[in-house]
């Protein structure tokens, strides 16, 4: 089977870092050495997290500062932005997957003004490989640092980066709708989280000025090659897990071509699929799993065409795609640990 990769989880607590340890206790090649949670410090997984019960065995929690990083292969970083960087940037022995907000971005001015204060690591920023897995094959093998992206600009970049580099959609008019389950918004204590204020209700946040917005258009303005600036709208839905997108292009092309774009791009991807002309994707389809779906439709209006992309935001978009990532870091089967299927119903 292969020597196994030690593996430290930071913010072991929050969603992202449980559904990672999730998926790491039944990779055949993880061996989960540290989990850190400085708040819940001396707790064990199950005591925070009731469906680890029946894994007692995993470490229990300790500081950051508690773990000897000398003897880890790997670390994820599960922690909120500029903690986050604060934290690894410390580290020199093992590779790191970040799923903060902290390494997406590559220029520290930008992170500054979208993020509310200075980068606490600008220094690493030239090395980190955004880790949107599908676009970035090449680069994570010899990465060190490998940055996650968002929930939201995976599903959306997943869905219009093929489209904007085979040029058959305008990068000058996109508008993006977006939906996610309340996890995305995280763990911590909030009113507007709680259960009186998201159940039976749909709610927009982030209006005109999401953090993910600089990162999506980052990636767009690469393959577009010019500036892209995007019009953006999350809403929180009551649901737990799962994220649909809703993008309105502009194209001289219909759903056909740009269908056929998506194809090629996505034919042999083992996580992203193109569903059946006229299927609808909806978050059902991906629960759970590592797993996105695409399809194109027409608009009404002349010269448009939406597309839409369906995603766990803590798998695919988050813990899941970080997993990816760190397969191929380590020269592992890229799909490996993550072959589970959807959750339905």
């Amino acid at each position: 089977m292969g020597e196994r990769v030690r593996i430290a989880v930071l913010g072991a607590s929050g969603y992202t870092g449980a559904d990672l340890v999730r998926l790491a206790l039944t990779h055949p090649r993880i061996e989960i050495a540290a989990l850190a949670a400085n708040a819940k410090a001396g707790q064990t997984m199950a005591q925070i997290w009731p469906h680890f019960a029946p894994y007692p065995n995993l470490p229990r929690l300790v500081k950051a500062n508690e773990i000897d990083f000398g003897s880890i292969d790997a670390v994820f970083g599960c922690l909120p932005h500029a903690a986050s960087a604060e934290l690894l940037s410390t580290l020199t022995g093992p590779r790191i997957i970040d799923l903060s907000a902290d390494f997406r971005l590559k220029d520290a001015d930008t992170y500054a003004d979208w993020y509310g204060g200075a980068h606490p690591a600008p220094g690493l920023l030239p090395e980190a490989v955004y880790g949107l897995t599908e676009f970035a094959r090449e680069a994570l093998p010899g990465a060190r640092i490998a940055a996650c992206p968002g929930c939201y600009p995976t599903a959306v970049l997943l869905a219009l980066l093929p489209l904007v580099a085979a040029h058959a959609i305008s990068a000058d008019n996109i508008t993006v709708n977006a939906l996610s389950g309340v996890s995305g918004a995280g763990r911590s204590l909030k009113e507007a989280n709680l259960f009186p204020e998201v159940a039976e209700a749909v709610h927009p946040y982030g209006i005109g000025r999401h953090r993910h917005m600089p990162e999506m258009e980052q990636e767009l303005s690469s393959r577009a090659g010019k500036p892209v600036t995007i019009s953006f709208t999350p809403h929180l839905v009551p649901m737990n897990r799962g994220e649909l997108v809703t993008c309105i292009v502009e194209t001289p092309h219909g759903p056909d071509y740009l269908r056929e774009v998506l194809a090629d791009a996505y034919t042999d991807e083992p996580f992203v699929h193109l569903l059946p002309e006229g299927v609808a994707p909806a978050t059902r389809m991906v629960r759970g799993s590592n797993h996105a779906v695409i399809n194109v439709f027409a608009d009404r209006v002349p010269g448009r065409a939406i597309v839409i992309a369906a995603i766990d935001n803590l798998v695919k978009g988050s813990s899941g795609q970080a997993i990816q990532n760190f397969n191929l870091m380590f020269g592992l089967p890229e799909t490996m640990g993550l072959e589970q299927a959807p959750l339905f119903p």
